[in-house]
């Protein structure tokens, strides 16, 4: 895989999606491959399926676990549930903020949002012009990648979005309603803790249940879709003892198995 200098491919993963992102040396796309290799496939008989198109791409030979997260503090995750209606997920560090120091033994916090936007009308549109998305359950999952070949999961999140606002939010049975004035889900901080002592970097699979207005303000054309968004980050050593992970093979376009599929509801 090559490297490619850091502006250009840093504008290239902020125009795709990247749960998911960052700076690496020489294997950054296969490590992407190799992490999710375990996950099982995401398409169901019941559900839209939407992935990011692209995995991301090496953005520094600095770090050995590609990682635009670690690499900026934040970043910004898209995703189209239909034409001109995106699902954006932005994901920051809390504490500590220098990403470098997130290290293997310390406890390591970060916040995220989810809000969507309705690019086929204005912005200050009332809610009755736009197609509505309801979010009904959030979930993130993990995996390690560790010099020694171990694979662990040693961080999940799962919730109604709906129990983590105030009760006056816009909610359905469909689930927390995005796109209303009062803005979409904000979760300020959640803890990744201690890691096994050899990782490098964990890979954060985020599902997000939304249900998706086809026509706005027309309750009959909804439609239930998950969407996985992908986020690398980069776990530094604790010590110097830890050892960079020698490069693996990957396919010829760096992509992580599943990656820019769309399978249509049954």
């Amino acid at each position: 895989m090559t490297t490619t200098p850091r502006r250009r491919v840093l504008r290239a993963l902020a125009l795709t999606s990247a749960l998911i992102v960052g700076p690496i040396a020489l294997s950054g796309c296969s490590q992407v491959i190799d992490a999710f290799n375990a996950f099982q496939g995401h398409s169901s008989t019941n559900q839209s399926v939407v992935v990011p198109t692209t995995a991301p791409q090496a953005a520094s030979t600095s770090m050995p676990f590609d990682s635009r997260f670690t690499y900026d503090g934040s970043v910004t995750l898209s995703s189209e549930v239909a034409d001109g209606l995106e699902v954006r997920l932005d994901v920051w560090a809390v504490d500590p903020k220098r990403t470098m120091e997130w290290t293997p033994t310390n406890e390591k916090q970060l916040g995220f949002a989810v809000n969507v936007y309705d690019h086929r009308v204005d912005e200050k549109a009332v809610l009755t012009q736009k197609r509505r998305v309801y979010l009904s359950s959030v979930s993130i999952t993990s995996q390690t990648a560790q010099t020694g070949g171990q694979v662990s999961n040693p961080f999940q999140f799962s919730a109604d979005p709906r129990t983590l606002v105030p009760s006056d939010t816009l909610r359905s049975d469909r689930g927390l309603l995005l796109n209303s004035f009062q803005g979409g889900l904000l979760v300020p901080t959640t803890s990744i803790r201690q890691l096994p002592n050899d990782t490098y970097g964990i890979t954060l699979e985020f599902a997000l249940n939304v249900a998706v207005e086809g026509t706005a303000n027309t309750d009959a054309s909804f439609s239930q879709q998950t969407v996985y968004q992908y986020l690398p980050i980069a776990i530094y050593p604790t010590d110097n003892t830890q050892t960079t992970p020698q490069s693996t093979t990957t396919d010829t376009n760096g992509r992580a198995p599943g990656w820019g599929q769309t399978s249509d509801q049954g």
